[in-house]
């Protein structure tokens, strides 16, 4: 999470990770490939975002082939919607 989200009241920090955790509402606008790789939504007066990127063993690189596990870490990141 980025340092806005770390800022955050702890209850609201919870609530979003639950959200993430809990997020299938993904739509042919926020999502036309089908990716579930990206989604925003609304909690408590905040607008948040959530990416997962995929990146090579060192997290230095994009990976050469997401679908590989392998050669690929994942990494969620949440952020306040302004901060995107």
């Amino acid at each position: 999470m980025t340092t806005a989200v770390i800022a955050l009241p702890v209850e609201v920090r919870a609530a979003a990770i639950v959200a993430v955790q809990a997020f299938t509402v993904f739509t042919k606008d926020d999502d036309p490939y089908e990716e579930h790789d990206w989604a925003s939504f609304e909690l408590g007066g905040q607008s948040f975002v959530w990416t997962i990127d995929c990146y090579d063993e060192t997290r230095t690189y994009a990976s050469k082939d997401p679908c590989d596990p392998d050669i690929t870490t994942r990494v969620l990141t949440l952020m306040l919607a302004q901060d995107h």
